[in-house]
């Protein structure tokens, strides 16, 4: 099975249903400890703490640059020293597998930093 870091995200449609709870939970445990599935399985949150705003807005930038290849988007909530992460798919109302490939390359990207 090739590991999400390695997998590219896919456009996805109304049509297309979100994870299951045990789906996405299988998909959890191949990531990084710090990510929770949040609001009844329609959203996968991680919080990163830095030591300072330099390091935040690099690591905010680096999150941008993967979200763009991916082209899947996050939200984010960034302050001095912490950038909240929230993927979600919008257009199917949940989680797809996009949300954690996307979380995966981020954890490449905390994991090298």
């Amino acid at each position: 099975m090739q590991p999400l870091s390695e997998r590219h995200c896919r456009p996805l449609d109304s049509s297309h249903p979100p994870l299951s709870a045990q789906q996405a939970n299988e998909l959890l445990a191949q990531l990084d400890d710090d990510w929770l599935i949040c609001q009844d399985n329609r959203q996968l949150t991680r919080v990163c703490s830095f030591k300072n705003y330099y390091q935040t807005m690099a690591f905010v930038n680096a999150v941008a640059w993967i979200a763009h290849q991916q082209d899947h988007h996050p939200d984010l909530v960034v302050s001095y020293n912490k950038c909240v992460i929230h993927f979600s798919t919008h257009s199917i109302g949940g989680l797809s597998d996009n949300d954690f490939i996307c979380a995966a390359r981020i954890d490449l990207l905390c994991n090298n930093g």
